[in-house]
């Protein structure tokens, strides 16, 4: 790999290009070139919860595919090209989710907080594959799924 140092976490987060209201992760506990470790809160006011469903909102399981996702192909892919590119050229990088499958275990309600935990598969020519698994704050498993992802230099 030829680059010589590597990315704190939050300096992964800030290359990772979605914001709010649609970034899912708040902190990056910790990354690494196998593992990276995503928090998220859902507020009680995302605009989402309004219709889905009124009265007794819930996340959208979508919602916590993309968090899944922010933290798997998206932040540990970023990790990966630092390691790989001179650092003054990631702003021109771009990791995004390409395919995956998920399983739903439990429910997220307003307010709650999910940390999500992707552990790579594989990484070459600059495409990921990673199984990220969501839990709750009290441990129990939300969701699991194997995603892959790629990273693409702007044009």
């Amino acid at each position: 790999m030829a680059a010589e140092s590597r990315l704190t976490a939050d300096e992964v987060l800030a290359l990772v290009p979605q914001q709010r209201p649609f970034r899912f992760v708040d902190e990056l506990l910790s990354i690494d070139a196998h593992h990276a470790v995503g928090r998220y809160t859902f507020r009680v006011d995302e605009p989402f919860y309004e219709g889905h469903f009124p009265g007794t909102p819930i996340t959208p399981g979508v919602i916590l595919f993309e968090s899944m996702c922010q933290t798997g192909p998206v932040a540990l892919g970023l990790y990966l090209i630092s390691l790989e590119v001179p650092h003054d050229e990631l702003g021109q990088w771009r990791a995004f989710f390409t395919d995956g499958t998920v399983e739903f275990f439990g429910m997220v309600l307003p307010g709650d907080t999910v940390t999500n935990y992707a552990t790579l598969i594989f990484w070459r020519r600059n495409r990921l594959r990673a199984r990220v698994e969501m839990k709750a704050a009290d441990g129990q498993v939300v969701a699991r799924c194997e995603v892959a992802g790629m990273a693409v230099r702007r044009g």
